[in-house]
């Protein structure tokens, strides 16, 4: 966990993007590669994102934006993200997890032994169609880059957003929003149900707290 000591310090006059993963899956329980799999929350992935209720409920955001896959939307249900409290709330497709294609409901080590490549990761090599068709790094950035405008449209009037999503996603989106290539988002894990955020430190976009659990 990363929690700086001026962590919701607003140094810069605008606001701040909050993250959340979504809560435990069963497949992300084993290390299963989970894009467009609708998968629900097991009972630990609910109680996690339960937990953070209180913590969301008593900030005010000027936008939330959740993913319509149901990990995602239960997970902000739990949390309060989408109460009518909390002013405007978008459910946006761009939100959606990384598109594995043949990786899909696959492991690591599975993907490994079958491509005889003990280097292989999701983030050094090619993503080949299967029963979707697969995206690349660089065009899973591109979708993080629209959220991005939608949400500087907000930061601009020195309010916070709030965003509920998934690991990958969430890391390329947080490589995009720091200047860096989409695989860049490997230097940094994201566990579920936690809260991350970003924001600046004068002009300069950073990395303001991460995997935070409330």
């Amino acid at each position: 966990m990363v929690e700086p000591t001026d962590f919701d310090s607003g140094a810069s006059g605008r606001g701040q993007i909050w993250l959340i993963r979504h809560g435990e899956t069963q497949w992300s329980r084993i290390g299963k590669h989970t894009g467009r799999t609708d998968l629900p929350l097991t009972p630990a992935g609910e109680q996690a994102a339960t937990a953070l209720h209180a913590t969301i409920t008593g900030h005010t955001f000027g936008l939330v934006m959740v993913s319509p896959l149901v990990r995602a939307e239960r997970t902000a249900t739990l949390a309060g993200a989408t109460s009518s409290a909390m002013g405007e709330v978008v459910t946006d497709p761009d939100l959606m997890e990384w598109d594995y294609g043949a990786w899909e409901g696959r492991t690591t080590a599975e993907i490994r032994q079958t491509l005889r490549r003990a280097d292989w990761t999701i983030w050094n090599d090619v993503i080949p169609a299967g029963r979707t068709p697969g995206e690349q790094p660089a065009e899973v950035a591109a979708r993080c880059e629209r959220v991005l405008a939608s949400v500087r449209v907000v930061l601009n009037r020195g309010e916070d957003a709030l965003l509920v999503a998934h690991g990958h996603l969430l890391r390329i989106l947080t490589a995009t929003w720091l200047g860096l290539p989409a695989t860049d988002g490997r230097l940094w894990a994201l566990a579920p149900a936690t809260i991350s955020r970003l924001g600046f430190e004068h002009e300069q976009p950073v990395i303001r707290g991460w995997n935070c659990p409330t």
